[in-house]
C-alpha cells in the first residue's frame, strides 16, 4: 500500500455490519486509519426503502462527508449504490467479493420448500418480495426493516416464520451458522452487486487512490461491473425487482469471461423474465447491456413498469 501523507479517515454508517464490512477495510489499509461513522437518513427513518428514496439514502450522507473533507474514504455496500456517477466521487477499489446468495433464517431449521403455506417470511426487499411470489409456495411476504439482530429476532420470537436476507451480511457478522438454507441462484438471483463493497473517495485524491489500489480484486470489480450496467441500462433503481449475478470463468481461448444472468419478476410474482449473456471481462459494462437489451424485448420493461 502506498503511504497516505496522514491519517486516512474512513467514513462508515453506524450499524453493526457497516462497522465490522468498515473495519475489515480500515485493517487492511493498515495503522494510520480512523473510522468514522456517518449516521444516514436511512438510519434514522423506519418507513419502508421505495417510500425515502430507495438505498440510495444510505449513500448521500456519506458522499457529503467526502466532498466536504470529513472523511477521505467511504465504505459502502456496492449494491446500495446509485448506477449514476457522482460529481467529484470515484470508485478506487472493489475488494474480494463475500457470497452473493441471499440466505433463509427460518424457524425449526426449515428449508423454503418445508415452510408450510402461508408462512410469514419477512423481507425489505422489493426484488426477493417478487421472487419468491414467483416460486408460488404460497408464503405470506411481509415488509421488514432493521438490522440484522432486528430481522432475526422477530423470528427467534415467533413474529415471523422465517426471514430472507444477504448471506455475506451473516457471514461478516459471523453469524452465517444461523442460516438454515442459502439459497440456489436458481430459486433467488441475488441483487446486483450484492456481497461486494465499494470503496469511494474523491475523484482528485490521488493519495487516496493510490492506497486504496491494493485492495481492489479485479474479477469482483468486473463481475459487479457487468450486473450494474444491466441495472443501469434497465433503467431499473436499487429497489426494482431486478436479480443479476456474473461470474468470471476462463473462455477457450485462455481468456477471461463474464457469464452474467439477469432477471426481472412482476411484484406480484405472475411473470419473469431470466436470460443470461456471455463475453470478454473487458467488455463487462458491454455485457450488461446487452443482456439489458435482450430482457427487454423479451418483455422486462413491461414487467417493471407493472410493478411501480
Amino acid at each position: 500500500m502506498s503511504a497516505f501523507p496522514r491519517t486516512l479517515r474512513v467514513g462508515t454508517r453506524a450499524s453493526a455490519l457497516a462497522r465490522t464490512q468498515t473495519k475489515t477495510i480500515a485493517d487492511l489499509l493498515g495503522p494510520a486509519v480512523e473510522i468514522v461513522s456517518i449516521v444516514t437518513e436511512g438510519d434514522r427513518s423506519s418507513a419502508a426503502l421505495t417510500e425515502i428514496g430507495g438505498t440510495g439514502v444510505f449513500v448521500t450522507a456519506l458522499r457529503a462527508a467526502l466532498i466536504e473533507d470529513r472523511i477521505d474514504v467511504a465504505v459502502h455496500s456496492y449494491k446500495d449504490l446509485p448506477t449514476a456517477t457522482a460529481e467529484g466521487i470515484a470508485v478506487a477499489a472493489v475488494p474480494s467479493r463475500e457470497d452473493p446468495r441471499d440466505a433463509l433464517v427460518a424457524r425449526d431449521g426449515l428449508t423454503l420448500g418445508e415452510l408450510p403455506a402461508g408462512s410469514r417470511v419477512g423481507t425489505g426487499s422489493p426484488r426477493r418480495a417478487a421472487q419468491l411470489h414467483a416460486l408460488g409456495l404460497g408464503l405470506a411476504v411481509v415488509p421488514l426493516r432493521g438490522n440484522v439482530d432486528t430481522r432475526l429476532r422477530k423470528v427467534a420470537d415467533g413474529e415471523l416464520d422465517a426471514v430472507v436476507l444477504a448471506y455475506a451480511g451473516l457471514r461478516r457478522l459471523g453469524r452465517a451458522g444461523e442460516a438454515t438454507e442459502v439459497l440456489d441462484p436458481i430459486q433467488m438471483l441475488p441483487a446486483p452487486a450484492q456481497g461486494a463493497l465499494a470503496l469511494e473517495c474523491r475523484a482528485d485524491d490521488e493519495a487516496a487512490f493510490a492506497a486504496l489500489a491494493a485492495l481492489n480484486d479485479a474479477d469482483a470489480r468486473a463481475a459487479v461491473a457487468a450486473e450494474r450496467s444491466l441495472l443501469a441500462a434497465l433503467e431499473a433503481g436499487c429497489s426494482a425487482p431486478v436479480g443479476a449475478l456474473a461470474e468470471i470463468a476462463e473462455d477457450d481461448d485462455g481468456g477471461a469471461e463474464v457469464f452474467l444472468r439477469g432477471s426481472v419478476t412482476a411484484v406480484d410474482g405472475s411473470d419473469a423474465v431470466r436470460l443470461s449473456a456471455t463475453g470478454p471481462m473487458t467488455d463487462a459494462d458491454g455485457v450488461g447491456r446487452r443482456l439489458a437489451a435482450e430482457l427487454i424485448a423479451d418483455g422486462a420493461d413491461t414487467l417493471m413498469g407493472s410493478s411501480t
